[in-house]
């Protein structure tokens, strides 16, 4: 074999290959990251003000671009091989101290947050270039996205080194600068997205973090004494919890994938970008969010509810059902318009449900999901499609 033959192996062994589905060190890799939302959303409970959630939204942004980074990275590596495998797991570790370290984002030792999180994302950049490189076009793109991308991690780093009411304006700007990089990546066309493994990604880190908002709020009650509040609270939760899942994995993801796939090659880019990596966020915010909600009501449920905890539930099932309708509009341009109607007419009945007995919120949430799940099992776009 010529040299010049061994290096045409060597220069794209990286490369996935095209059926590659998520690997084991992927979801190694997205259980730390649920973790750092877990610790998100213990953050906002603790800080259920606006000052407090605002912040909540800051730190989350920044755990949510690293993870969509290294969605980007491992959806062209091929992941069996063993220095692809090594370097995520460096960058798993260094993500825990992140994790870990979420609530001094905001205090004097924020250098334990900010310092993993840059060091973390200068190892997806180092991943992508190396599993790009052997491609012109995909390393044209990498190399532009990761340029304008140290301009928002230097953000990062000022915001660390200033005073914490100052931090949010540099975190503020470190967002734009990280919109700023998306949108030249929608515009690069040396992509070659793996369109089933990025949606499988997606829908593995929403799964999870369903799971985990069902254990956030079990573990504000764990060992107390069960009460008949708190089972009917709890088993009102759970059924939320799986209506949530039943309104995203009903049809909705699959749905997802089949759109992708049929968009033309130039266009996939930019609608995999704005539907997963953008309009995901305000999803796990909506995952957040209800998990604060759910944490309260079950730490006191036989309390009347209050307004901030009613806000945190309505929030978040309009957050999570609100954006998941808003990508399928993205991707298709068909607007899922029985699902906001009933999300509108649930929120003002939920609006009622201040100071009202738990039971009485959770049961509206649990009534307005299972409706729009009902109505969207013969009324959805993939009823059609399935005929």
């Amino acid at each position: 074999m010529s040299l010049f033959q061994l290096r045409g192996k060597s220069k794209d062994r990286y490369s996935a290959p095209h059926d590659q589905s998520a690997d084991f060190v992927e979801l190694f890799f997205d259980l730390i990251f649920v973790f750092a939302i877990t610790q998100v959303t213990h953050f906002t409970s603790k800080h259920l003000d606006l000052q407090g959630v605002g912040q909540s939204l800051l730190i989350f942004w920044l755990v949510w671009w690293a993870w969509t980074q290294f969605t980007w990275s491992l959806n062209s590596a091929d992941t069996s091989l063993r220095d692809v495998r090594v370097g995520t797991l460096i960058s798993t570790a260094v993500a825990f101290v992140m994790a870990v370290s979420v609530d001094h984002a905001f205090d004097s030792e924020v250098l334990w947050f900010a310092v993993p999180y840059i060091l973390m994302r200068q190892l997806g950049w180092g991943l992508m270039l190396r599993v790009t490189w052997h491609d012109r076009g995909e390393r044209s793109a990498a190399m532009v996205i990761a340029i304008a991308a140290q301009l928002g991690l230097v953000s990062v780093l000022l915001g660390a080194f200033a005073d914490p009411e100052t931090r949010l304006w540099w975190w503020l700007a470190a967002i734009v600068l990280d919109m700023l990089s998306a949108y030249l990546g929608g515009k690069s066309l040396g992509w070659n997205i793996r369109i089933a493994h990025f949606v499988e990604r997606h829908a593995l880190i929403v799964i999870i973090a369903l799971g985990e908002s069902l254990i956030v709020a079990a573990a504000a009650v764990a060992g107390d004494l069960l009460t008949n509040e708190m089972l009917v609270s709890g088993g009102i939760a759970v059924l939320i919890v799986c209506l949530l899942w039943w309104s995203y994995f009903g049809w909705i993801r699959e749905f997802f994938e089949e759109r992708l796939l049929k968009a033309p090659t130039t266009k996939q880019v930019v609608l995999t970008r704005d539907g997963f990596s953008l309009g995901h966020f305000p999803l796990l915010c909506g995952i957040i969010a209800l998990a604060v909600g759910l944490e309260q009501i079950l730490s006191h449920p036989a309390n009347p509810v209050e307004g901030k905890v009613v806000a945190a539930l309505g929030l978040g099932v309009v957050l999570f059902v609100g954006s998941t309708a808003g990508t399928v509009w993205r991707l298709s341009g068909i607007i899922l318009w029985p699902r906001f109607i009933i999300l509108g007419i649930g929120a003002a009945f939920l609006l009622l449900s201040v100071s009202k007995a738990p039971i009485i919120s959770l049961s509206l949430i649990a009534s307005t999901l299972l409706l729009i799940v009902l109505i969207e099992e013969y009324r959805a776009p993939h009823s059609s499609s399935k005929s």
